[in-house]
């Protein structure tokens, strides 16, 4: 039985250099593959790049921080267009320059005309960023409501709009003091306005996107130089192929080169790190292959054997029977030749077999047979009636009865030995009246068949017997069924595995290995 699939040597390219180059592409294209995920991914959580901050809980103010983690938002902003949105930093700088003139501030001391024009404009700046919803830009609408929703729950009422004007009150301040609310604003609010961003949009009314300058630079170049090459290496192997077909061939590589759905790169990705001998995934291809078919193989088996039977039915229906068993004489046949005669071809190998090898071994039971034939027909007919209780008669009678039986055995034996061996041996003439007797056979059947009723009621026979298979058969097909079929291949497979695995791993060069395009 042969290895399973995923244990067999996947042909390599023949040459150190052309091995090490395409292990080096594969390497580079799982690079690429990484870098697509990462811009396709930045934006829509870029709150995290910026932030470096696990929130395990949503609904809870729980944070695991990744100071680890570099910030990575001043490089790649650039590069998705991103800039800082005008409003949210200027209510991030006014924030500042009040947190820098309340820090001295005791609790319970009177604030100065500097202090209290600062708390109005930011009282003012939030009650802004409430109403006009400046996280629009970004899509982060969502911002918005979880930074009114602590609002809200700090101060414990309805309104955000009336928890900002308490938050940035004189009263509220001079009894909780700014180093608390200080705490909250930085750790639970500001945090949330600086993930706001504004982004530029480009020539084509999309946002903009400037990786595709390094996809291009980097990885895409990279991919067209080893697709020309596969391409020569494919067209010196098969010198007849053109270069288009050739680059049809290499359809799999088309993801490589696409500027969208830059998520298709995942195919040729796995295709090359599979080909180079880097990962393997057959195991994976198995065993969802097979769940598939564990899913399907009851309705595809149902399909499948209906078809068949319905097909076996048509042709049975058909008022052209008798012309198609007609058409099974050489003469007839389209495909019908002297060099390709299959049933006389057929009948000159078992005729021989059966008529000096097997007929010859039934000797002895087709004396009982024929010697108890020929002893009823004496009793009957040779042996008057009132002769018959005589002993003497009855024994010359069974004796005489296995005389006959025996020589004519024999004789017949001897001529089927004798026919045996004539048919055995190559004569074109015996050929040719073996294939006069087959065309005959069929023209004498079609012929039966047209005249009386013998074809109406054979095909009513028919029909009925395979009406009656398709209900016996398809209720006998269900999903255990199945699952006890991929049980069985699951141990075949796995008695495969460790009978012929050792001897293969022990020969490595048993089979030479085809170069891949």
């Amino acid at each position: 039985m042969a290895l399973p699939r995923w244990q067999e040597r996947y042909p390599m390219p023949v040459g150190r250099w052309s091995r090490s180059w395409d292990r080096f592409v594969a390497l580079w294209a799982g690079i690429n593959l990484l870098c697509v995920a990462f811009d396709i991914s930045y934006v829509p959580i870029r709150t995290f790049w910026l932030q470096r901050n696990l929130y395990p809980i949503p609904s809870v103010p729980l944070v695991v921080p990744l100071a680890a983690i570099p910030d990575i938002t001043p490089w790649v902003d650039p590069i998705k267009g991103i800039e800082p949105h005008r409003e949210t930093q200027a209510y991030l700088r006014q924030f500042r320059q009040l947190d820098a003139a309340l820090r001295v501030q005791p609790v319970g001391a009177a604030l100065s005309p500097a202090q209290l024009s600062l708390l109005q404009r930011q009282r003012q700046l939030t009650l802004t960023l409430i109403e006009t919803n400046p996280f629009l830009a970004s899509e982060g609408s969502g911002t918005l409501e979880k930074i009114k929703s602590r609002l809200r729950q700090r101060v414990n009422t309805d309104s955000a709009r009336d928890a900002a004007r308490t938050l940035f009150s004189t009263a509220w301040l001079q009894q909780h003091g700014w180093q608390g609310e200080r705490l909250f604003w930085q750790e639970q609010v500001l945090p949330l306005v600086a993930t706001n961003y504004w982004r530029s949009i480009d020539g084509n009314g999309r946002p903009t996107d400037h990786f595709w300058r390094i996809d291009l630079l980097l990885f895409q170049s990279v991919f067209a130089l080893d697709i020309l090459l596969r391409v020569i290496r494919l067209r010196r192997r098969l010198p007849g192929l053109s270069w288009r077909d050739a680059l049809l061939r290499r359809w799999i590589d088309l993801p490589l080169l696409l500027p969208f759905w830059r998520w298709l790169r995942l195919l040729p990705v796995v295709e090359r790190l599979q080909s180079s001998g880097l990962i393997t995934i057959e195991p994976l291809r198995a065993v969802v292959s097979r769940a598939v078919v564990a899913l399907l193989a009851v309705e595809l088996f149902e399909v499948l054997a209906l078809q068949l039977l319905d097909g076996a039915q048509g042709v049975i229906r058909s008022r052209q029977w008798p012309q198609r068993i007609r058409s099974l004489c050489s003469h007839q046949s389209v495909s019908g030749s002297k060099e390709e005669r299959e049933l006389a071809a057929l009948v000159r190998i078992w005729a021989p077999l059966l008529l000096s090898q097997v007929l010859p071994r039934l000797g002895p039971e087709l004396q009982g047979v024929l010697g108890y034939a020929l002893k009823q027909s004496f009793e009957n007919s040779v042996v008057p009636a009132p002769l018959r209780p005589l002993q003497p008669l009855l024994g010359v009678e069974t004796g005489l009865g296995q005389q006959l039986a025996s020589g004519m055995v024999e004789s017949l034996l001897d001529l089927s030995k004798k026919t045996g061996q004539q048919l055995s041996r190559r004569d074109q003439q015996q050929l040719d009246l073996l294939q006069r007797v087959l065309d005959r056979f069929w023209e004498e059947l079609a012929v039966a068949l047209e005249q009386g009723e013998g074809l109406a009621r054979s095909q009513e026979l028919l029909c009925v017997l395979i009406d009656g298979l398709k209900g016996t058969y398809l209720s006998q097909i269900s999903r255990s069924s199945i699952e006890t079929l991929i049980r069985e291949l699951d141990a075949l497979t796995t008695a495969a595995a460790s009978a012929d695995f050792p001897a293969s791993a022990a020969s490595p060069k048993a089979a030479p290995a085809t170069p891949q395009p």
